[in-house]
Parts: C-alpha cells; structure tokens; sequence
C-alpha cells in the first residue's frame, strides 16, 4: 500500500523554465534544446541564461515574478543546424501572378549542464 503512494511514484527532477528570445523552454540538466542561432563572443563555447521564470528543485518550485532572482541556467553550445523548409506561396487569381518562397530557420543546439538556483 506505501508502494502505491503518489509521493514516492512522483518524479522529482530538476528543472527550470527559461526564457529565450520570447520563447519559453522547460530544461532539465543534460537535456539537448534548440534555440534560436545568435552570435557568440569568438571562442564562446558555454551559454549562460540569466532570465528564469521557474525553478522546481526536488519537489520545491519557484515562481519568478517575472524573474527568479539569482538564478541561471548553464550550457554548451554544440553547434549550429538549419531547421526544416517552410514554403510560402504568394497568388493572385487571374493575373498570372505566382510566386513560391522557401525559408529554413538557422538553430543553436546546446546541452544544458546545470540549473543553479
């Protein structure tokens, strides 16, 4: 019946919600994300994100208002990835008028290594 419990079956990793170019991410250590490309100081190889909305650490969240104060996140850029095509097509009826434009996104994969809260 103790082995049934909700508490010992819940997962208490940690982890935090960061924000990043207006997006919002969930991260967990050693977890592979992708965001958007940015340039980097020449040699830069570890990212740090300062803007944290939330931190849960073993059970114990923390919610930022807007920010949680003092917390970062720490990466490692891996490298850089073009994302998939997208195609937009621009039409006019009855004026011949067509045309067919592609876009792929350019991404930053990094690797989370710590949450420091």
């Amino acid at each position: 019946m103790l082995a049934d419990s909700p508490l010992l079956t819940k997962d208490f990793t940690v982890y935090a919600i960061i924000e990043d170019s207006g997006t919002q991410i969930k991260v967990a250590k050693g977890d592979v994300v992708q965001i958007d490309l940015r340039e980097l100081a020449t040699g830069g190889k570890e990212l740090t994100f300062d803007r944290v909305l939330a931190v849960n650490t073993g059970g114990k969240a923390t919610i930022g208002a807007p920010y949680v104060k003092g917390a970062s996140v720490v990466a490692t850029v891996l490298g850089e990835e073009k994302g998939d095509k997208t195609i937009a097509v621009k039409y006019s009826r009855r004026k011949g008028y067509r045309k067919k434009i592609g876009h792929r996104q350019g991404y930053l994969n990094v690797r989370i290594e710590d949450i420091k809260a």
